[in-house]
């Protein structure tokens, strides 16, 4: 009798070890998967909601379920100053945002999104490439703590109107919407124009209410927030050739192993390479598309806007010393 009740003593103690390492074990794996928040202020309908989303699977997969990501499109988590200002705060641990937003932090890393800073596409692309563009984003890190790690095509910036602008003098006094960074107030007021910064997502009320004449944005997003249903021309300006940047959050990536960096960082530079493949088709689509609709899309001489704005690059907006810019022009020659 008495084996027996040492027996069933140590039996017990041994199935209570057991559920206490298995309810470790099973804590452990919940424990495990941490959801990070990836936000951004374009529709679901664009490439960039649908290549972050393919990143948020692939991590996940490759990452053996550490890792879930929840993507957080139209400005649901805030303007683009909101949810840059959330990487700091920590209320979001990745973005896209474009260079002039993350120049708010680091001047420097605006110059990619300053008017007629790229000759064109293929100048873009090799600064995007760039030895000198990993030295801005570093030095972003630097001042932020939070890391870059690519650059996504945006596409050419173009402004979109109710009467035609073939020359800068027709701009003077239009009240034309841009974002809330300085640097997109530039060309406006290089032309004349008087620039108002709207969040994205009111643009379109605030173009049918007539709060602004014009706006000025890449064609795939003209399609995307139907612009053209209040603009009645599109006027290929082609001022910026135009950036976002994936950004991951300091905090986040420091927890991440080398290992899980790695991940990261392969999977949101090939969500990079696909959004610019797919930015670059759209753009050589949409001009018959919307004449199709039924919107006017005017083909200017570029030269005489570049003109008026090339002035500027060293001006008092600018947020880089001259052998940075001399650098960028360089680049590609």
């Amino acid at each position: 009798m008495h084996n027996n009740t040492r027996r069933h003593h140590t039996l017990g103690r041994w199935f209570s070890v057991s559920l206490l390492a298995a309810g470790v074990s099973l804590a452990g794996a919940a424990y495990a998967q941490e959801t990070l928040r990836f936000a951004h202020v374009y529709e679901t309908s664009e490439p960039f909601h649908q290549w972050a989303e393919w990143a948020a699977d692939e991590i996940e997969e490759r990452t053996e379920g550490r890792y879930r990501i929840s993507v957080h499109p139209a400005s649901s988590l805030g303007s683009e100053e909101d949810i840059n200002e959330g990487l700091t705060l920590g209320t979001v641990d990745m973005i896209y945002t474009g260079t002039q937003f993350a120049g708010h932090s680091y001047g420097p890393m605006g110059i990619a999104g300053a008017p007629y800073m790229f000759r064109d596409f293929d100048h873009w692309q090799a600064y995007a490439e760039s030895d000198l563009f990993q030295e801005i984003a570093d030095g972003y890190r630097d001042a932020t703590g939070n890391v870059p790690i690519a650059l996504n095509y945006y596409g050419e910036r173009h402004v979109t109107s109710n009467d035609p602008i073939n020359v800068p003098e027709d701009m003077e006094r239009l009240r034309i919407r841009v974002p809330g960074a300085p640097l997109y107030m530039m060309f406006p007021r290089a032309a004349g124009a008087n620039p108002t910064p709207i969040a994205f997502s009111e643009v379109y009320l605030a173009l049918q209410q007539g709060v602004v004449d014009a706006q000025e944005n890449p064609l795939p997003a003209i399609r995307a927030m139907a612009f053209h249903e209040v603009q009645d021309y599109i006027n290929l300006t082609g001022h910026v050739t135009d950036s976002l940047i994936t950004i991951v959050s300091g905090t986040r990536w420091n927890q991440l192993s080398e290992e899980d960096q790695e991940i990261f960082r392969e999977v949101l530079q090939e969500a990079a390479q696909n959004n610019t493949a797919d930015i670059l088709q759209a753009e050589a689509e949409l001009a018959e598309w919307f004449e199709e609709q039924g919107t006017t899309v005017n083909e200017v001489d570029r030269e005489p806007f570049r003109d008026i704005t090339v002035p500027y690059h060293l001006g008092d907006d600018a947020n880089w010393d001259e052998e940075l810019y001399e650098r960028l022009q360089a680049i590609g020659q």
